[in-house]
């Protein structure tokens, strides 16, 4: 006994995929726009001392984390948007 329509889990499928596509193409801008903003604030010189180098980590993290999640209302918004563009019936 299946809960789905095959074209509910088709439509399920694709959702998660349009989410997985939104995501890596997040993840691919974020990195390379902190690997940007690193480089040009030439962030390795802080590493210099004990105290640079152990606070490089979270430093490039919190950046990384910050552009990230700044996508997520787009992603949201691509996502929704395709899915109530979907035939349910």
């Amino acid at each position: 006994m299946s809960q789905f329509s095959p074209v509910e889990i088709a439509n399920w499928v694709a959702i998660y995929l349009a989410a997985g596509i939104c995501c890596g193409i997040a993840m691919v801008m974020s990195v390379s726009v902190t690997l940007h903003e690193m480089w040009q604030a030439k962030v390795w010189q802080d590493a210099r001392t004990i105290r640079g180098a152990a606070l490089l980590l979270p430093k490039t993290w919190w950046r990384w984390q910050k552009l990230y999640l700044l996508s997520t209302p787009v992603t949201l918004g691509i996502v929704c948007y395709f899915a109530a563009t979907m035939n349910w019936g």
